[in-house]
């Protein structure tokens, strides 16, 4: 998660080496690769991950949305699917990370915060220190049928922000991010990368007009908005 001096996008819910080439065309810092979820948008199989992530750049990180909570799971998915990122979209035991650290070198960690309120700032401090970056997104937890990405809601980021400023780890903002209000989610976050899925899709697809749009308003955004704390 080096700098580029320009904004990190990861566009997510990949599903074709042809998504993948348009992402990148566009600006794409990374992907995201959703495997088997209790619910949302964009779940592909895992040989068909594995299919796509040899294809895609140098220099463009390739993630794995996980729901997975066994460490030993997580690391066989890894090994499958040879993605250089793992994200954690459920909640993570804290004695299972070092486990994957060990399991997987050079295998970067993120975990995803759902932000349903303050109790949020405590779970991503909580875990900071364990991971190479966190993710705020919109999901629930606490349903029967657990929401773990892709709602297309927005939610409050004043948290987001509270969260930022005080992790010493980049933060990725998600949560029904579009053209129309990213510029305004980052002034108000500060965050080291944006993470669309819904924003850029238009009946599950990859939507050209839309990542225009998008990245269109992304790249109109003042570095100054953007915050690359010393760890990115």
């Amino acid at each position: 998660m080096k700098s580029t001096g320009r904004p990190h996008v990861k566009v997510c819910c990949i599903q074709s080496v042809e998504e993948v080439a348009l992402a990148v065309r566009y600006g794409a810092a990374a992907i995201g690769l959703v495997s088997a979820m209790p619910s949302g948008p964009g779940p592909i199989p895992e040989d068909l991950i594995a299919s796509i992530t040899p294809t895609v750049p140098p220099g463009v990180d390739t993630f794995l949305l996980t729901c997975k909570q066994r460490p030993e799971e997580v690391i066989d998915q890894q090994r499958r699917t040879k993605v250089n990122t793992i994200q954690l979209v459920d909640r993570f035991p804290v004695d299972g990370y070092p486990l994957l650290r060990r399991a997987l070198p050079g295998i970067r960690i993120v975990q995803v915060i759902h932000v349903r309120g303050e109790e949020a700032f405590a779970e991503a401090s909580a875990v900071a220190g364990y991971v190479d970056a966190i993710l705020l997104d919109s999901g629930n937890l606490s349903i029967q049928i657990k929401e773990l990405g892709g709602t297309g809601r927005v939610h409050d980021w004043a948290v987001s922000r509270k969260i930022r400023q005080t992790v010493d780890v980049p933060v990725f903002l998600a949560g029904g991010l579009t053209a129309e209000n990213v510029c305004e989610a980052v002034h108000q976050v500060g965050p080291y990368a944006v993470d669309v899925c819904s924003g850029v899709r238009t009946n599950g697809r990859l939507d050209e007009d839309k990542l225009t749009r998008f990245f269109a308003a992304v790249n109109s955004i003042p570095k100054g908005d953007w915050h690359v704390p010393l760890t990115a």
